[in-house]
């Protein structure tokens, strides 16, 4: 066996530890976030009847939660890259742990928006922290998988979530308390604990994980430091230009199409069941999982699809048709059982593209430009995190149907699939300039 045997042998071996000692440890802070950010759409109705808010107020307490989050993502990714992810992540889930709590205090619309944008501001940069933290430990080939993995844990928390919030609010009256104060607490406390746990296990790099040899930290440094053409890890002073090129930007606008269709699908996806009769909140939980279920199949299969894919445009252009026709079916049919088939279909197109994204921007950016363009892609994305929600509010409120947001779905998807040529071009551009040749070949485009 050669010396380059011996070093892609050594390698698999640590991205392997690495892969059983971290990603259990960035799905539970993910599980945690995604449950407390998304358990509001069990509260809906109750919080109508409760505290009088309407489904148009709903729907901008849910989005606003996106704009205090987008506004300081690229700062705070910047200082989990100054003081290092491990403990600004930590930070993250203690505060917005606490303040997934409080939302058992509202008290009307304006304690919801107030409650929502300091929520959306305590967990700011988490996700690109966690991908920032990607970029630092796998190597380009394996990206795409641990970021699936990682997104298993949204899909569980829609899945797990929903029930487990529905059977919460069966507490209604006990301790004088309603049932979905009972779920905001319930569910707020453990992201405090999970982020004390992190503190203490997660090592910010390679070279400070005590479960890896030297040679291993070295090996997984090594592949993960330089991208996919050699280039070395970028500096301090360049980290400006991640948030210029064209395909930075051009990622950003799809997954900021992708956001408003899959976030306004899961807070809305309970209220759609309560319209098809269904009146027990732990049935409507129990129901609104299909979403989840759709979600993991969808990061558990297309990741791998991906890996084994050549082209990433087709691929992408691929999934948003998957998800076109989707929608399309979902507005097509009136039985209740297909719509739940088709919920599920939806949400495994829009939520499985999901690690295909990162794992295509992560290609070209490292380093100090990965903290910044990562957050800014996120940034962009998170503000369709706003806009969707509200549509869909404001779709219900003219139509007096939730289902009505699947034309919102479509309208997204459809202007989605008009950018993925343009990000191809894009691509081809960028792979010129920065060829030594200044001659693109097929690989700008499959890159």
């Amino acid at each position: 066996m050669n010396i380059i045997d011996n070093f892609d042998t050594l390698h698999r071996a640590a991205t392997r530890k690495a892969m059983q000692r971290l990603i259990p440890l960035m799905c539970a802070i993910y599980f945690m976030s995604f449950l407390d950010r998304t358990n509001v759409a069990l509260a809906k109705a109750q919080l109508a009847i409760d505290v009088g808010i309407s489904a148009a107020a709903y729907g901008l307490g849910s989005g606003i939660f996106f704009i205090g989050y987008a506004l300081l993502e690229v700062p705070s990714n910047l200082a989990a890259h100054r003081i290092g992810p491990r403990r600004w992540i930590a930070r993250i889930a203690v505060t917005w742990g606490i303040l997934s709590t409080a939302m058992m205090l509202v008290q009307g619309e304006w304690s919801f928006y107030v409650l929502r944008v300091l929520l959306g501001i305590a967990e700011a940069g988490l996700f690109p922290a966690l991908m920032y933290m990607v970029t630092l430990w796998f190597a380009p080939n394996d990206k795409p998988v641990v970021v699936g993995w990682i997104y298993i844990a949204p899909a569980l928390a829609l899945m797990l979530g929903s029930p487990l919030g529905g059977a919460l609010m069966q507490m209604n009256g006990l301790g004088g308390l309603h049932g979905w104060q009972w779920m905001f607490m319930i569910e707020g406390i453990p992201s405090v604990l999970v982020g004390i746990l992190l503190f203490f296990k997660m090592p910010e790099r390679p070279r400070d994980a005590r479960w890896l040899s030297a040679e291993e930290a070295q090996a997984l440094e090594s592949r993960a430091a330089a991208d996919a053409q050699g280039h070395p890890e970028l500096t301090s002073s360049d980290w400006m230009a991640a948030l210029k090129r064209p395909t930075t930007v051009l990622m950003g606008l799809i997954y900021f199409l992708n956001q408003v269709a899959f976030v306004g699908l899961y807070f809305f996806a309970p209220s759609m069941i309560q319209q098809m009769h269904v009146k027990s909140p732990l049935l409507v939980g129990v129901l609104a999982a299909s979403v989840g279920l759709g979600f993991l199949l969808g990061v558990l299969i297309l990741p791998r699809i991906h890996r084994r894919y050549g082209n990433d445009c087709a691929f992408l252009g691929m999934l948003t048709v998957g998800l076109i026709a989707g929608a399309c079916a979902f507005i097509a049919t009136s039985s209740p059982a297909a719509r739940m088939v088709l919920l599920a279909v939806t949400a495994f197109f829009a939520g499985g593209v999901l690690p295909s994204y990162w794992a295509i921007a992560m290609k070209r950016l490292h380093g100090i430009q990965a903290a910044a363009g990562l957050a800014f892609i996120n940034t962009i994305g998170l503000i369709g995190g706003f806009v969707g929600p509200y549509l869909f509010g404001l779709a219900e409120t003219v139509t007096g149907r939730s289902d009505s947001g699947f034309y919102i779905i479509l309208v997204a998807s459809l202007l989605g699939l008009l950018l993925v040529p343009l990000f191809a071009k894009a691509i081809r551009r960028e792979t010129e300039a920065s060829s030594p040749l200044g001659n693109g070949s097929a690989a700008g485009m499959q890159s």
